[in-house]
């Protein structure tokens, strides 16, 4: 090569080199709009098997696919910033070359760069949206710490892998016509969605086995036997579409799908020789069979579910040596979670929820890594491991979601005239005197946020946001009839006839200006009170007289104060310290905006509640013996779990509330935080402590907003034990606390 030639080629790889530098970063930083820009939600889950609950490949839906993200210049940043994505608060590893097996579809992401604080993957450099050189042998996965964010929406989902185009759908179809009508429908022919139309299942070979997995589907826990003459009604009834033959289950899978099966073949003289569609019977839960008239059967309750909206939904509590306690979700599963449902009445489980996505529990942790086969009656039948503080704390709760019956109670009722289809004035479906159904009104007055909980779930609206007494600027449609008053719920009824109401209508205020209205929410707060506290710090002052002008102007000493020697002599008062933490999963709030919030002079702050709690003492028969009471003068943030940020303090005029995750602590020197029981005679008492008493506020379940101990007075000292929530306890406990003769001294065991 001559000097000529030669220093050409040098230039030659010298811009080429160059070129690269330039154009390859420009490349990989060069993405396709975001989808936040436009406009469009990602949705993220993890996938795979075999995996744990925070682990598996990761797969984005985006343009209405799900897709996956390939490995080439993954990095634990990248693991990071999904992990927190999907609720996790932070990532130990990641795993490369299909580890939690191929996935399917697009590979939406391709040479991702995250620098690890970003908020969203899609705020990484990479090689653009569905810009991709890889095969899903390459499909990233990603083990997040097994921690969630408290709070976080988005529930991680152990689902089943189904085959989307093999059964899109199931029902059972009523024999005759007019069943139909009669809800829940618990036999019928069995008919899977095919195509535009429904196909049938051929009846050679199937088992009782085959149905119960139809019945768990269904939403009931159990098949029974079909009677002959079911089969004589199908007659020639139509023409028959044959599309599934040869099931074989096991009775323990959660879909027929994972079921083994033939799928009808082409060119076949006799689809079904000697066989008919299946028929399958099912038996209706005890909540559901109630519905038909027919009385449940009551039985000694070891399993329940809290927190949910739906029924059939919530967080797995289970109860032992008389205490409630919650399931830790390490190597929680279907299996395990379908025998929870049935054990409550239901059917299979749908989702297996890990990370207290229907709130943290309280109390003690009972079971670790169950692992049921699916057969078992009772969840205390499979096997499991004790807990220890060390290796599960209440941000694992494991939660479950369950197969019901459809019910059609949606149907009976309506709301209208909101702004989004999540508020409006209630409608009711009520029949008249002469059988004719119509739409009516609820009367708004006594209309409280219990009685709000019910419609919304009647509705599958969530929880209560707001309970309306008055809906004039909703007046929308024509319905003006009040058709039913003095409703009363307890909170926990599947619809709103099922409330307590009056026989006959009786409203003060009638029309449409004062009809009963609501606002739902798909989250709501959870406030408890943390009873150790109380226990910890109680203790008693007596307090000068002259030191209780403040809390004399803010109502918070006994009657019998006012008629004192001001500012001589002293109030005898019962002082501790309370910590109310929210475990729900959406921030508490006042209620009254901040212009209606109210300044108090005297101890400079505003209220934002007028009671935000209660406290009672009550003798052992119940009789309340001495009073006080708190406003949310300074609703606010004290401290938060790792991982949360505060939201809330009161000072400067500042927002009030508790965030997700966080609590607000009264210390026992705080004025108010006390009961005047300077009349109140030594003895043996109840000490009760209610927050959000009138329901002011929505929360998720109202059931733990009391707190109760034994208290002992001896007229110089006080001891409280066994201070525990409201529902914490079985009832025979509960009983024996409250028929508690009292300590013979202060020597608690």
């Amino acid at each position: 090569m001559d000097t000529r030639s030669l220093v050409w080629w040098q230039w030659w790889n010298v811009a080429v080199v160059l070129y690269l530098w330039v154009w390859v970063p420009m490349c990989l930083s060069q993405a396709t709009p975001s989808p936040q820009q436009q406009g469009e939600k990602l949705k993220f889950r993890l996938a795979g098997y075999p995996r744990k609950h925070n682990e598996g490949r990761v797969e984005i839906f985006y343009k209405g696919e799900w897709g996956t993200i390939c490995d080439d210049d993954f990095t634990l940043e990248n693991a990071r910033v999904l992990c927190r994505q999907m609720g996790f608060v932070g990532a130990t590893g990641w795993r490369h070359s299909a580890k939690y097996g191929p996935g399917t579809g697009k590979i939406w992401l391709d040479n991702v760069q995250c620098s690890g604080t970003e908020k969203s993957i899609e705020f990484c450099q990479s090689r653009g949206w569905g810009n991709s050189d890889c095969t899903h042998d390459e499909d990233a996965g990603v083990i997040c710490k097994d921690e969630r964010l408290p709070g976080f929406i988005e529930s991680n989902i152990i689902e089943m892998q189904v085959d989307e185009n093999r059964l899109e759908e199931i029902r059972l179809r009523p024999l005759l016509d007019g069943t139909a009508k009669r809800l829940p429908i618990t036999e019928g022919i069995v008919e899977v969605k095919y195509k535009v139309g429904w196909a049938q299942i051929c009846d050679v070979g199937w088992t009782s086995k085959n149905s119960r997995v139809i019945c768990g589907m269904m939403g009931f826990p159990s098949e029974k036997k079909t009677k002959k003459n079911l089969y004589k009604m199908l007659g020639d009834r139509g023409q028959v579409n044959y599309r599934i033959h040869s099931v074989a289950c096991t009775g323990n899978e959660v879909h027929l799908s994972v079921c083994s099966m033939e799928f009808s073949k082409a060119n076949v003289s006799v689809p079904c020789q000697g066989g008919r569609p299946v028929v399958v019977s099912c038996v209706a839960g005890p909540q559901f069979s109630q519905i038909s008239g027919k009385k449940p059967k009551i039985k000694q309750v070891t399993v329940r579910l809290k927190g949910g909206w739906k029924v059939g939904e919530g967080r797995v509590e289970v109860l032992k040596n008389n205490e409630w306690g919650t399931v830790c979700d390490d190597r929680w599963n279907l299996q395990s979670a379908s025998v929870v449902c049935r054990e409550l009445g239901f059917g299979t489980a749908k989702e297996a929820l890990t990370g207290a996505r229907m709130g943290q529990g309280l109390g003690p942790i009972h079971m670790n890594e169950v692992l049921c086969s699916g057969q078992e009656k009772s969840l205390w039948n499979c096997p499991f491991k004790n807990i220890t503080s060390e290796n599960c704390h209440h941000l694992e709760d494991a939660s479950v979601k369950c197969n019901v019956p459809y019910i059609g109670f949606e149907k009976t009722i309506n709301i209208t005239g909101g702004r989004t289809r999540f508020e409006g004035r209630v409608e009711l479906l009520n029949p008249d005197a002469n059988g004719t159904e119509g739409w009516g009104l609820i009367c708004g007055e006594g209309w409280t946020t219990r009685e709000a909980m019910v419609v919304c779930r009647q509705l599958g609206l969530g929880y209560a946001n707001g309970a309306l007494k008055e809906t004039w600027y909703w007046d929308s449609s024509n319905v003006t009839d009040v058709v039913m008053s003095g409703v009363k719920c307890a909170g926990d009824e599947m619809r709103i006839s099922d409330c307590q109401h009056h026989k006959s209508v009786s409203c003060k205020k009638a029309g449409t200006r004062f009809a009963a209205g609501v606002i739902c929410s798909e989250t709501a707060s959870d406030l408890i009170l943390h009873a150790p506290l109380v226990e910890q710090t109680v203790y008693i002052e007596d307090r000068p007289l002259h030191m209780l002008y403040c809390a004399a102007e803010e109502d918070c000493l006994s009657k019998s104060a006012a008629k004192a020697n001001w500012p001589y002599g002293h109030r005898r008062l019962l002082r501790f310290s309370s910590q109310i933490h929210n475990i729900g999963r959406a921030d508490f709030r006042p209620k009254a905006g901040r212009h209606s919030w109210v300044w108090h002079e005297c101890h400079r702050h505003y209220h934002s509640m007028d009671i935000f709690t209660h406290y009672d003492l009550l003798s052992i028969n119940g009789t309340k013996v001495a009073d006080g009471h708190k406003a949310s003068f300074c609703l606010e943030d004290t401290d938060c779990h790792e991982g949360i940020s505060k939201r809330y303090e009161c000072a400067n005029f500042g927002e009030q509330g508790i965030t997700v995750g966080c609590w607000d602590q009264y210390r026992h020197d705080i004025d108010c935080q006390w009961i005047d029981i300077t009349d109140v005679k030594p003895g043996n008492y109840i000490l009760q402590v209610v927050i959000n008493p009138n329901f002011e506020v929505a929360e998720s379940d109202f059931t733990n907003n009391a707190m109760k101990c034994n208290c002992k007075y001896d007229g110089h000292r006080v001891w409280l034990h066994k201070c525990h929530l409201g529902d914490s306890f079985s009832e025979e406990a509960e009983k024996k606390f409250e028929k508690y003769p009292g300590q013979l001294n202060n020597q608690i065991s």
